[in-house]
């Protein structure tokens, strides 16, 4: 079993920033792909951005491109969503979510995902 536990989140003006982090515990040694969602309240979740655990892959929702950026800690076992010039729209519930796969391009597909956390808040104010 994985256990995927996000920090970090909190309230913030818009233009500021904010770094969510992810930790994995129990058996990470077959998970190939990492991911950050989010959900708005009323909308559907979202992919926000994914890596390969063997760093050989990003992706980003286009709406976010330029301004996060996703990384990790192997050694911590962390996955890390930076988040800079944050605008109202980014607010949300934030989830990190683990494959077994490589998800590659379709890293979007929610269904990829064997685990998933509680997630985190993270409101931008105008």
């Amino acid at each position: 079993q994985v256990h995927l536990v996000e920090s970090g989140g909190g309230s913030v003006q818009a233009g500021g920033s904010l770094g969510l982090s992810c930790a994995l515990s129990g058996y990470t040694y077959n998970l190939h792909s990492m991911a950050w969602f989010r959900q708005a309240p009323g909308k559907e979740r979202e992919g926000v951005a994914a890596m390969g655990r063997l760093g050989d892959f990003t992706y980003y929702a286009y709406s976010v491109k330029g301004r996060f950026t996703i990384s990790q800690d192997s050694a911590k076992n962390t996955v890390y969503l930076q988040m800079n010039s944050l605008k109202p729209e980014d607010s949300g519930m934030y989830f990190c979510a683990a494959a077994q796969s490589w998800v590659g391009g379709t890293w979007y597909f929610e269904g990829w995902y064997n685990y998933w956390g509680q997630g985190t808040q993270v409101t931008v104010s105008s």
